[in-house]
């Protein structure tokens, strides 16, 4: 349940605060009022705040954002905004606050201040205020609403390059998660075609094209994963056209994840690398728990159980290469997110897996890593 903005409670006069926590009081009689006044908490920030004008008030609001102090930032914001209509740094304070709620995860307070930024402030501010909408609206698990805000978004024809691949990219990622998978295709094309027309004109943000590329290899992903085959059951003409179509979607999708990596974004790239470490242990995962084929006499199945060591062992190398360049890549870059605690893990695990496997099966020795590049390659 979102929490009522401090500036509201903040709109009485100190003197009234004061009354309202008196210690004691009279016993009501029938010509007073039928129930006590109860008294109004006042925090630390809501004392700082009394009496400050809008500058002032700005001024805190924005020293508290770049402190990551969203609860006082968002306070700030919230009285300048609500005593102060008009002000010239009312669109700022309204964007302000947006994001300080947005940081806070309230997001229907969040929402509130950027359609009051959108509806008064046409232009950039707008713009902005569009995203930040179509963000809450993702958080308040309504994707409907934000693909709508999106979609409008990159529609529109008078935005800059930037914005517009952020917002085709945007979309993207919701149809994806909609499981709207060949929209998403669409428009993460469309992004990537859109920053590389824009980069012709003017330098963009890289992270933009390094997400729609790492999406894109999400779809395919997503496509991956939905190619199923059990060799207890397929024909083998059936076997053979699944596997070589997993094949297919992961060499896609790692060449997609690879577009992300030469971007030279370092935290999409750490999570490209991840993710290619991946497709190779699903696929392993998926050979070594599926049945064999029924019917096989005793040298049939050796024959099966070989080539199947053969293959795994190559996808287990493939796993750990990426795995390893993709900490390397983290190491150098300083990156720190969920994704480096993770590929460790699964670095352990195909290491585990590989001391498993016996190293006899015929030639190939260990491969390069996927398709002979680096997740570090810039």
């Amino acid at each position: 349940m979102p929490r009522l903005p401090s500036s509201l409670r903040l709109a009485l006069p100190p003197w009234l605060l004061l009354a309202a926590c008196a210690a004691s009081r009279p016993p009501a009689t029938p010509t007073q009022l039928a129930f006590e006044p109860q008294p109004i908490e006042v925090g630390p920030v809501d004392l700082e705040l009394a009496g400050k004008n809008d500058e002032e008030l700005f001024a805190i609001g924005q020293a508290a954002l770049a402190a990551r102090d969203f609860g006082r930032a968002a306070a700030a914001f919230d009285r300048l905004v609500d005593l102060h209509p008009g002000s010239r740094r009312e669109a700022a304070a309204l964007r302000g606050a947006g994001v300080a709620h947005q940081r806070l995860a309230q997001w229907r307070l969040a929402l509130e201040r950027f359609r009051t930024l959108e509806r008064k402030y046409p232009g950039p501010d707008a713009v902005e205020a569009s995203f930040g909408i179509a963000e809450c609206h993702y958080h308040l698990d309504d994707p409907a609403a934000a693909a709508q805000v999106l979609a409008a978004l990159a529609a529109r024809t008078d935005l800059p390059p930037g914005a517009q691949v952020r917002a085709l990219t945007q979309l993207g990622v919701v149809e994806l998660e909609e499981g709207r998978l060949d929209e998403a295709d669409t428009h993460l094309r469309q992004a990537v075609s859109a920053w590389q027309a824009g980069s012709q004109q003017e330098r963009l943000d890289d992270a933009s094209a390094a997400q729609a590329h790492y999406y894109l290899g999400e779809v395919d992903r997503a496509r991956f994963l939905a190619v199923g085959f059990d060799p207890s059951v397929d024909a083998p003409e059936k076997l053979a056209r699944d596997l070589e179509a997993r094949a297919s979607l992961l060499l896609s999708a790692q060449e997609l994840y690879l577009g992300a990596i030469r971007t030279g974004n370092a935290d999409w790239a750490v999570a490209s690398g991840y993710r290619i470490g991946e497709l190779y242990d699903a696929l392993h995962a998926a050979l070594v728990e599926a049945p064999a084929p029924p019917g096989l006499d005793a040298a049939q199945a050796e024959a099966y159980r070989a080539e199947l060591r053969r293959t795994v062992r190559v996808l287990v190398v493939k796993a750990i290469t990426a795995y390893e360049q993709t900490l390397a890549v983290a190491g150098r870059a300083g990156v720190e997110n969920p994704y480096v605690a993770e590929i460790q893990a699964a670095l352990d695990r195909m290491k585990l897996a590989l001391r498993e496997i016996p190293a006899e099966d015929g030639p190939g020795g260990e491969p390069p890593g996927p398709a002979g590049a680096a997740p570090g390659k810039r």
